[in-house]
């Protein structure tokens, strides 16, 4: 697999700062708001779209981590003993405006366990999406309110988050999988 960088940790800064400024901007304000990562690296990204908002707007709102990993479809499909990372919901939801934030968008089917995972905590007054990458190609009627960059990207390709937080630093990368005829070529080369 070949991979190309598509954003940098500049840019990247850049679009959670932008980011936090348009959930400010659509909640006029931050009252009744509240920020849930989806487990892995949406959780850092909700905490860095949080400490932006405290910077510009001097409150930081409440931050939570969500783990879907029960609520998938593809469960089965994924592992026989799935990694659960946790979920920490530590704010009454009822009535709140919920950002769901994740790094990257592809099929729909993440956020769609994401909020069947929500409802089964309380009751918040709206979901909103955002999201450091929309990739494109939904197989659910679902759309991000805010976007980082949106990557037009073929079925074939991956695109990679990369976090401090996690992955010892800041990037996004995209690259292509080999088939196995290509892989088998590419090791005679």
């Amino acid at each position: 697999m070949t991979d190309r960088q598509i954003m940098t940790g500049d840019e990247i800064r850049r679009a959670i700062v932008r980011i936090s400024h348009e959930i400010v901007e659509k909640q006029a304000g931050t009252q009744g708001l509240a920020l849930v990562g989806i487990q892995r690296r949406g959780v850092p990204l909700a905490g860095r779209i949080a400490s932006a908002i405290e910077e510009h707007e001097g409150v930081r709102p409440p931050v939570g981590a969500l783990d879907i990993t029960f609520y998938r479809d593809d469960l089965s499909l994924v592992a026989q003993q799935p990694i659960v990372k946790g979920t920490d919901l530590p704010f009454d939801m009822t009535g709140t405006t919920i950002v769901l934030v994740d790094d990257v968008l592809y099929t729909g089917r993440t956020i769609r366990a994401a909020m069947d995972a929500l409802i089964d905590f309380g009751r918040p007054r709206a979901i909103r999406l955002a999201v450091l990458i929309d990739r494109g190609h939904r197989e659910l009627p679902i759309r991000a309110d805010h976007v980082g960059k949106n990557v037009p990207t073929s079925r074939e390709e991956i695109v990679k988050v990369h976090v401090e937080e996690i992955d010892g630093n800041d990037e996004v990368s995209i690259g292509r999988l080999l088939r196995v005829d290509e892989s088998a070529a590419a090791d005679q080369q």
